[in-house]
Formats: C-alpha cells, sequence, structure tokens
C-alpha cells in the first residue's frame, strides 16, 4: 500500500502536457514575442504566416516542412504566407510583386512549389548561374516572371505584366513590407504565429519547428477561450 500511495504521489507531481510544453519551449530561444503585436487579417482563426522568398534557397529547402506545419494545424488555424523583398541583389522585390500579382490573379498557390523548382532545379527561371555558382546577370524580369506563369498557368504573359502594375499589387507590396518590419523577420524562413510571436533562433530540427509552432497555436488559441 505504502509502495502505490508514493507512486500516486510520483503521478500527481508530473507535469501536464501544457505544462511540460511550456518548460520545452522557452522565450528567447524557440520563440520569440513580437512586440507590439501585429493585427491578423482573418477573424476567428488564429494565423501561421510563412515569411519567405522564392529567392531564397533556405525556404525552397523548407517547403515540405511549411507543407508539414499546414498540415498539422487545427481546424481553428490557418496558414498564409508573405513574400518579403530585403534582398533586391537576389531579385526578391521582383519575385515578391511576381507572387503578389499571381496570387491576385488566383494562380499562386498552384504554382507555388514550380516557381521555386524553376529558380532551384531547372533554371526555367535563372538566378544563379549553373557554370561559376553565382547570381545570375543580368538579375529574372517580371517579364521573365510573366513567361513562367504563363507556361504554367495558361495565362497570357501580357496579362500578368498589365496586372503587376495595377495599384492594388503596389499596395499589396507595400503590406507585405510592413508585416516583415513589423515582425522583425532578420531572414527567412520564418514562421510568426498570429502576429505575437515568431520562431527563434534556438529550434535545431524540423519537428521541434512543428512542435514549437503548435504550442504558440495553442497558446493563442488559449487567450481567446471564454
Amino acid at each position: 500500500m505504502q509502495r502505490l500511495a508514493l507512486l500516486l504521489l510520483a503521478l500527481l507531481a508530473l507535469p501536464t502536457a501544457p505544462a511540460l510544453a511550456q518548460m520545452l519551449w522557452q522565450p528567447g530561444v524557440h520563440f520569440e514575442e513580437i512586440r507590439p503585436a501585429v493585427p491578423t487579417a482573418t477573424p476567428g482563426k488564429i494565423e501561421v504566416t510563412e515569411v519567405f522568398s522564392y529567392g531564397c534557397p533556405y525556404c525552397f529547402s523548407a517547403l515540405p516542412l511549411a507543407e508539414k506545419i499546414k498540415a498539422s494545424l487545427p481546424a481553428y488555424a490557418q496558414m498564409n504566407y508573405v513574400h518579403a523583398a530585403f534582398n533586391p541583389s537576389e531579385a526578391w522585390p521582383m519575385f515578391q510583386r511576381a507572387y503578389l500579382t499571381a496570387k491576385a490573379m488566383g494562380i499562386a498557390d498552384a504554382n507555388h512549389q514550380a516557381m521555386f523548382e524553376a529558380i532551384w532545379q531547372s533554371n526555367e527561371l535563372q538566378l544563379v548561374d549553373p557554370q561559376t555558382k553565382r547570381i545570375a546577370q543580368p538579375l529574372p524580369t517580371i517579364a521573365d516572371a510573366a513567361k513562367f506563369y504563363a507556361r504554367h498557368a495558361g495565362i497570357k504573359a501580357e496579362d500578368f505584366l498589365a496586372r503587376s502594375t495595377q495599384p492594388d499589387i503596389d499596395e499589396a507590396v507595400r503590406k507585405s513590407d510592413q508585416l516583415v518590419k513589423a515582425y522583425g523577420i532578420p531572414g527567412t524562413p520564418a514562421f510568426v504565429v498570429n502576429g505575437h510571436y515568431r520562431t527563434g533562433p534556438g529550434i535545431r530540427t524540423n519537428e521541434e519547428m512543428i512542435r514549437v509552432v503548435n504550442y504558440l497555436v495553442g497558446l493563442e488559441h488559449a487567450k481567446a477561450a471564454p
């Protein structure tokens, strides 16, 4: 009886799952608080935002991770994407405008992986010279991106180019730049949870990234609970 009582006391002393997660995932290591928090755009949903660039090879490598995070999210959370543009020497502003134009035309999601592959595998949209392994000169242009989408999405390149210069695309570019700055993103890829947290430098594996993101989603969900 005494051994049973000791066992029960030991079990009661074990931390619950949320408490254990709080012990594992530490602010300043695995995640960082965004101050001030950035308002989200999807009422009733917790947003998980990947900040990325088509011009970032690490973002290409992280494609499977982003898909796993998206698949792991509970029903009350939603994945979205913000294209960064803080590296003009590697055509990031152009890729940002191309992404936002494709998004406005409803062809971004279906061609997301294909765009990465065109840049980093097939050189269909050449960013790196395969001979020198250096950034290609000249850099790819919005006209090159228009030709890519014409081939892969069945739209007319001239229609894409015309759409890319519209005022709403200029505004979308401005908002994307504002978000990346407000999030305090030092590099890509990065994940932001509900405008309140960004993933930290202490995450060592993809599995940890998935677990940290879902831990932060859980924190935000608990805040919203009545």
